[in-house]
């Protein structure tokens, strides 16, 4: 199984949040955040919400 990043980085008065996958696909919210607390549960939550993504790296070899 691969590696997933869910990150934040700044941008403007907040935090901007990433999700980056095994196959270098890298997702960026549009909007920001002001916590980084809240920038990575954003992150984590655009993940589960594509199931599809999920499953393809837990079946990748």
């Amino acid at each position: 199984m691969g590696e997933v990043r869910l990150s934040a980085t700044p941008k403007g008065n907040g935090y901007q949040a990433a999700v980056t996958l095994p196959d270098g696909v890298s997702m960026s919210s549009a909007e920001t955040y002001p916590s980084i607390a809240e920038a990575i549960t954003a992150a984590a939550t655009e993940l589960l919400s594509m199931p599809e993504r999920v499953t393809a790296i837990e079946n990748a070899p």
